[in-house]
């Protein structure tokens, strides 16, 4: 049935229209999701198969990626309809609008997504204060909301530390674990902030604007899946050197010919498998891998935990398999 209503009527809006329409379904849907769970409408997950990683317990191992949910407007939805737990952002110190449209498209071919937004949200104190309320809620409270950072595209790159620290500071408290991302292909410059130069006083400005919240989050990096395996690497050996609690692996990859931006779906599954596997081999079994990149079957999913993934994130798949894919999912994960 999703199918056809994706083929027949969610593929005639622009992709970003879509989207939008999306957030606010998983906002404004949110009792109905409810209910759908307490009817047994979607499938649930068996309470023996969640993961318990970075002292937190997830009921189950797919969650949303970061880039559906920029601004926190849907998580209570977004986790009642299967997620295992929600990543949102990517959040810029300051407001931004992104880049110029058009800036995202789909590639049915593929079933693959692209996309140019260039980091478009609220900023971090805006962001902060919705997520306030959220948390706020009994059901907000429970949800295991990941959030993820990145730099305000007109921070100077010698400030970027500051601007991702500020981020880090506002909105720590409400998270249960925080991502720097600097693997966007879509800001100028980002990435050459993975380079361990560079991205080294980043972690450790993030880390002391956590600590001064008093309350202990995790964090984690965001790393491309067109970095080098030597690069790869360094990343690895500075976040065991820096004791960061995991490294998210990947995000949308550049090595394409499609167009401007990134590219996510199955294009992404085959390095992204060799860049968990590389990870896994190379920070042991003490850190914490989400696996991310062309999740599109419970094969590809099983295939991501197996190189090393203690735990997966899905985006674009959800968006070609449509809502009950995830809780279908996340039952088999589980079983």
């Amino acid at each position: 049935m999703y199918s056809s209503l994706y083929r027949n009527v969610v593929s005639k809006f622009d992709a970003e229209s879509a989207h939008r329409l999306g957030v606010n379904a998983f906002h404004y849907g949110y009792v109905g999701f409810r209910a759908a769970r307490a009817m047994g409408v979607l499938d649930q997950p068996d309470p023996k198969g969640a993961v318990t990683v970075m002292g937190i317990t997830f009921p189950a191992p797919l969650g949303l990626a970061a880039g559906m949910d920029k601004n926190g407007e849907s998580v209570r939805g977004l986790a009642a309809a299967g997620f295992g737990f929600v990543e949102i952002g990517t959040v810029t110190a300051r407001a931004q609008p992104g880049n110029p449209k058009p800036r995202s498209w789909r590639e049915l071919d593929v079933r693959g997504l692209r996309n140019q937004m260039g980091f478009n949200n609220d900023g971090a104190d805006a962001v902060a204060e919705r997520l306030s309320v959220m948390r706020a809620s009994p059901e907000g409270a429970k949800v295991i909301m990941g959030v993820n950072i990145g730099k305000t595209k007109a921070t100077p790159a010698a400030d970027a530390a500051a601007d991702y620290a500020y981020s880090a500071r506002v909105l720590s408290p409400y998270a249960d674990y925080m991502v720097v991302n600097v693997s966007s292909p879509n800001t100028p410059g980002l990435r050459d902030l993975q380079s361990t130069e560079a991205l080294h006083p980043i972690l450790v400005a993030v880390q002391a604007a956590m600590d001064d919240g008093g309350k202990r989050v995790p964090l984690l990096v965001k790393i491309a899946p067109d970095l080098a395996d030597e690069d790869v690497d360094a990343v690895a050996d500075l976040a065991g050197e820096l004791g960061l609690d995991g490294i998210v692996a990947t995000n949308t990859t550049i090595a394409h010919d499609r167009g401007p931006g990134g590219l996510s779906g199955p294009p992404v599954h085959a390095r992204a498998l060799e860049v968990v596997s590389r990870l896994r081999a190379r920070v042991g079994a003490h850190m914490t891998i989400i696996g991310v990149g062309g999740i599109d079957s419970i094969e590809d999913a099983r295939a991501l935990r197996a190189a090393g993934a203690n735990l997966l994130q899905t985006y674009t798949g959800f968006v070609y398999n449509g809502p009950g894919w995830v809780a279908r999912m996340n039952a088999e994960l589980t079983r």
